[in-house]
Parts: C-alpha cells; structure tokens; sequence
C-alpha cells in the first residue's frame, strides 16, 4: 500500500510541476542559479572563479586558464579541493579537540543545449574524508556533551560519493529537474551561509537547522523545482532513506526491497529569480519513513527569511519543527546576521540559536543554547581561512557543565 502510495505522490509531483513550467513565462536567468544552493557543484565552480581575494597569486595562473579553455571547447567544468579543520573545546568529559581534512573532485559537464538557458549538464562530487586525530570534527560534538555537531562532513568515512546526477533546465531556465544520487542539502531548505565548506560551523545553523531528519548523501532521487511566477517559486522532490554513500549503488536495492523515502515539498517567495540566492521566505515541509536500522518515521515543517541588504549585510531568521523521526532537535530557532566587507572576499557570520533536543534521540534532554562567530577570508584565488568561536550555554548531554567553549580553524584550498 505504502509503495503505490508513494508512487502516485511521485507521478502527482511530478506531471504538477511539468505542466506548471510549461506555462511559466521565461526571464534573464542568474549566472549563478541562485534557486539552489552554494554547494551545488555549478554555483561552487563559479563563486571560486568570481573570488576577490587580498593577494592575487599568478602559481596556478596557467592551470585555471586551461580548464577555463576546456570548458569553453568541450562544456567540461571543473576543479579539485581541499579543506582542513582544526577544532577544541572546553570542559569536555571525553576529547577535547579534533582534526580530519578532506578532498574534493566535483564539477559539470554540459552535454545538451551547451550555451543556452535550457541546458542539461551531468554533474558529480566523490570525496575522501578523514581525520587526523583520534575522533573526527564531526564527532567532537557528542563527545563535548553538545546535542549537536560541528561540521557534520569533517567525518572519517574515507572514500565515498556525494552525488551524480543530471540536472536539465527548461521554461527559459526559469525551472530545473535533477535525477540520480543526490545531496539533498543541495536542494532543501537552503540559504547563503548554510555551507559547512563556507559558512557556519555548527550545523544548527545549516540546512534543516539541525531539525530535519535528512538522509545520508548519494540518496537516489529526483526532484525539481522553479518559478511559478514572478516573485513565487516551488520545489519538491523524493529520495531513497537509507543511502550509503559509501556504497551508493546499494540505492536501487533499498528502493525495490525497504521502499523507504525521504520527500520534501517547498514553497517560497523572492523579489525576483535574480535575487532567489540571497533573498527570499520559504516554508519547507517534509516526511521520511521508518528505516531498515529502525529509525522511527517522522516529520516536520522549517521556516526561513534572509534578506541581503545594501551589498553588505544578510540578517536572517530560521527555524524548525519536527515530530518523532531521528533528528537531533524537535524544534530550532536561529536569528544572526552575515556581513560582507568586500565583495566576494569574504565574509563574517554571527548567530544564535535556541534548541530543544528531540526526545526521541535524547531523552529527558533539556534546551540548550549556541552562539557562533566566524569570520572566512580569502587570502588568495586558491587559499579561504575561516576561525570560529562558539559558546554553548547548557550542554544537553553535559550536565555537569553549564558551557562550552568551542573554537575552530578551517582552511580551503582550492585548484
């Protein structure tokens, strides 16, 4: 019943957002297809290029001129990273600091209508994630006592994927579809600094708002979203719960044997296309069923307002709620504000954060609280340092401690 439920819904979705593209009249699309996130492969390889740094180095000069002339020959786009964190903490009961870096090979490949609005493009992401320390970034949290986590990629997964799948573009670039092994913090209640690469460090501050029960990269899926009209956009989508990025392909399996989805449907409003990348209101609603390791079915609604002002400053507003599921908290609210000194080279973040812990994850867990202050810089082309300072009132799962200090460099290299 529940399978040829959820194929209906995904037919439903799917036939509603054709016809309503179909309709939509088409305007000067944004370089920078700002309906989706900056970690998107193709809005990361142009904000790397568009980089205003202090000093601009001429090293690797000659490299980025030919992939730039192998992008304009072939629509083969590009590029290779590498990000380490450093991170400690005060008053934790188990380790107090951690380190892990990662590699990147990402980047899109323009196969049909290359040079028009209506492209298609395969795009792709495999990393190798790793700590250099006894416990990874991301695992520091929980080992502080914080119901929460620092830069949830810094892991020790080692080699994995992170997506691959084809984007197309139609209605004039005004709408998009993508389909195949997705991350869906690419799609799903996004706003400029929620990057771990390039924002936030702690990830209630990040997609969902640490209020989402969202599924593991390389989730099987499809999704696909646009303007509806002028100032109204929508996007919906539906992907596989129990993906493995380790072991992506595993996807077709869960998806003809366990049947359990992660969907999402969310509606917003802009001034307009141009500016849907840094100003825009959106509600996002969504569900995921039960999983194969008994992880309860859930879901929930989060909120978000940002609004860039005067070139320089992003205030925002977001929350989350959910009902059982296995997110880490049952209901979010972060208020803060982004401040860019010069355009493109960098930016400082300040937030804070109320939130309840989900009792189905910690039980008898009381609120805590988070305040955040990160500045990123770009020092060169290829170089972006980013400290960070975070206080946590209340320690959910420290009782013994009423704070925490925790503090933080990432790099970012880039080629």
């Amino acid at each position: 019943m529940r399978r040829c439920f959820l194929s209906t819904s995904l037919v439903s979705i799917a036939v509603t957002l054709f016809i309503s593209a179909t309709i939509v009249s088409g305007e000067e699309q944004s370089e920078l297809r700002p309906r989706l996130s900056t970690d998107q492969v193709e809005n990361q390889i142009v904000l790397d290029k568009k980089a205003n740094p202090l000093y601009e180095s001429k090293l690797l000069k000659p490299i980025q001129d030919w992939k730039v002339r192998v992008a304009e020959r072939t629509g083969f786009n590009w590029s290779l990273d590498y990000s380490a964190l450093f991170m400690g903490v005060s008053g934790s009961p188990g380790e107090d600091s951690a380190s892990g870096g990662m590699v990147r090979f990402f980047g899109f490949w323009d196969l049909v209508n290359r040079g028009t609005p209506n492209k298609g493009s395969l795009n792709w992401k495999v990393e190798n994630l790793h700590r250099y320390s006894e416990i990874p970034p991301s695992a520091l949290g929980f080992e502080s006592g914080y119901a929460g986590i620092f830069e949830p990629p810094f892991s020790n997964q080692n080699n994995r994927l992170t997506n691959l799948y084809w984007k197309q573009y139609f209605a004039e670039g005004t709408w998009a579809a993508v389909a195949g092994f997705l991350d869906v913090t690419d799609f799903v209640d996004v706003y400029l600094l929620a990057s771990p690469w390039t924002g936030f460090n702690s990830f209630v501050f990040s997609t969902g708002s640490a209020a989402t029960d969202l599924p593991n990269d390389a989730t099987l899926g499809i999704g696909a979203g646009g303007m509806v009209t002028d100032r109204l956009y929508v996007q919906a989508g539906i992907s596989d719960a129990n993906a493995d990025p380790t072991d992506p392909f595993q996807g077709f399996d869960n998806i003809s044997e366990e049947s359990d989805f992660f969907k999402w449907v969310e509606i917003g409003f802009t001034p307009g296309q141009e500016k849907l990348y840094f100003d825009n209101v959106h509600v996002t609603f969504w569900h995921i069923d039960e999983r194969a390791n008994g992880t309860p079915d859930g879901w929930g609604l989060n909120a978000s307002w940002q609004q860039w002002i005067a070139d320089k400053w992003l205030p925002f507003v977001r929350g989350g709620y959910t009902e059982d599921s296995g997110s880490l908290l049952e209901s979010s609210l972060s208020v803060g504000v982004g401040y860019q000194p010069v355009p493109m080279r960098g930016v400082i973040g300040l937030g804070f954060n109320w939130g309840k812990p989900n009792q189905v994850s910690f039980e008898k867990a009381d609120d805590q609280y988070t305040i955040e202050l990160f500045w990123r810089y770009q020092l060169t082309k290829e170089l972006a340092i980013t400290p960070s300072l975070q206080y946590i009132k209340d320690p959910a799962l420290n009782p013994e401690e009423d704070s925490l200090w925790a503090y933080g460099l990432r790099l970012r290299i880039v080629l």
